[in-house]
């Protein structure tokens, strides 16, 4: 299974911007050994999570025709970070994109407040990717990941009222 560092979009407008929420929990793996005593989500992963979130923004704006590779990260920097019981969300907009390339801007923000600024570089590698000796088939948008996206998507759409993320978070003291 591959890690899915997002739980849920809030927002999506293809070709613009996407907006996509993750809740810390001390249920995940990672946080056990992280800083036992004070466990916080590493800015590795909070930069994976925007990645993921700006990621599918590019993918979908192509139609998942090809993959897309985070190719550079412009600029990564925190003022904080997010313990359990946080929420984080992934403000990615598309800046530029071309059939080569894309750029994403994007914020992160911690319980509503800012926090990072994530920028990032993406690589469209289509049919040539089997030159630079990369699988011919599409191993980013895999099957199960577009199960995932469709269900996101649709969580999107179909929400009428408060989102289930909404709901877990009113339910925390």
């Amino acid at each position: 299974m591959r890690w899915i560092w997002i739980d849920k979009f809030t927002e999506f407008v293809s070709g613009s911007h996407a907006v996509a929420v993750k809740n810390v929990t001390l249920a995940e793996e990672f946080l056990q050994d992280h800083f036992p005593g004070y466990p916080v989500m590493p800015p590795s992963l909070v930069i994976e999570g925007m990645a993921q979130t700006a990621g599918i923004l590019v993918g979908e704006a192509r139609g998942f025709r090809e993959n897309v590779i985070l190719a550079k990260i412009r600029e990564a920097q925190f003022s904080d970070y997010a313990v359990p019981g946080d929420r984080l969300s992934y403000h990615a907009r598309m800046e530029s994109i071309t059939d080569a390339a894309a750029a994403t801007v994007g914020e992160v923000l911690l319980n509503d407040r800012a926090i990072g600024q994530v920028n990032l570089m993406f690589s469209h590698v289509g049919q040539s990717g089997a030159a630079m000796g990369l699988p011919s088939h599409n191993f980013v948008f895999t099957e199960q990941f577009m199960r995932l996206f469709e269900r996101f998507r649709d969580g999107v759409v179909a929400s009428a009222g408060p989102s289930d993320v909404d709901r877990a978070a009113s339910c925390q003291p």
